[in-house]
């Protein structure tokens, strides 16, 4: 568990095919000396899709350690952006297909938390046993729920409801969406691919990440997925943040 000033992170990763797709376009991020952590889930199939998500991987890996959090946050816009190119580059190579990839980052410096995300994939907040989810998907059936156009149920069988409506490699800058807040001692963070959530329900989720260790989580979950066909690849990114100690 790397130390900051503040906290340890105890980090645990899983990621997996499925038990329907030849290749996993899910990449993922862990990276605590410098408070960050990823998934990206790519789209656009063999060259493209999983081309999308490690170009990400690769740029967010190289950000180095930032003075704050504003800083980290220029830092991975500024990655972003270079994938974004990169990304754009293999599109057009490949006769204009689309290719891209849904985002969430977890950005974290001493007690302050940004999460940045483009797309479904998710992050949530286990914090003194509630479960909150801090970031909303970018799709279509999401554009429709929140308008009260449909109802969730709805919304679980709606036949476009795996259209995405942002991902990174589609436009230049890249355009992400934010929410920010304070770590508390003890907070679990999950950051997961829609692989995941579209065979595990929030209520499922805030019971299996209740006292468990990151890895167990990850490994738990992904092992549910798969239990239940694992239509998709599928990807978890487990962290709990505890109370560094004290230097004296």
């Amino acid at each position: 568990m790397p130390e900051t000033d503040l906290f340890l992170y105890d980090t645990g990763t899983r990621s997996d095919v499925g038990r329907v797709r030849d290749h996993n376009e899910d990449s993922l991020l862990a990276r605590p000396d410098y408070g960050l952590w990823v998934v990206a889930d790519g789209m656009g199939g063999h060259a493209a899709g999983d081309f999308a998500s490690q170009t990400i991987v690769a740029e967010l890996a190289e950000i180095g350690v930032p003075g704050s959090l504003d800083d980290l946050q220029a830092r991975v816009m500024l990655r972003l952006g270079q994938a974004t190119r990169a990304i754009q580059a293999r599109s057009a190579a490949l006769g204009g297909v689309t290719v891209g990839a849904t985002l969430v980052a977890l950005l974290i410096h001493e007690d302050q938390f940004a999460c940045l995300w483009a797309g479904d994939s998710r992050i949530y907040l286990l914090r003194a046993g509630r479960l909150y989810r801090l970031t909303e998907d970018h799709t279509e059936v999401q554009q429709l729920l929140s308008a009260g156009a449909i109802t969730a149920e709805q919304a679980r069988v709606w036949p476009r409801r795996n259209v995405i409506t942002r991902a990174i490699g589609v436009a230049d800058p890249p355009e992400c969406e934010r929410v920010a807040g304070r770590v508390e001692p003890g907070d679990l963070f999950l950051l997961c691919s829609d692989g995941l959530t579209g065979h595990v329900e929030d209520p499922e989720l805030e019971q299996m990440m209740a006292n468990a260790a990151p890895q167990a989580i990850c490994d738990a979950l992904v092992a549910l997925v798969l239990e239940r066909g694992a239509h998709d690849n599928v990807t978890a990114v487990a962290l709990h943040c505890h109370p560094a100690p004290i230097a004296y």
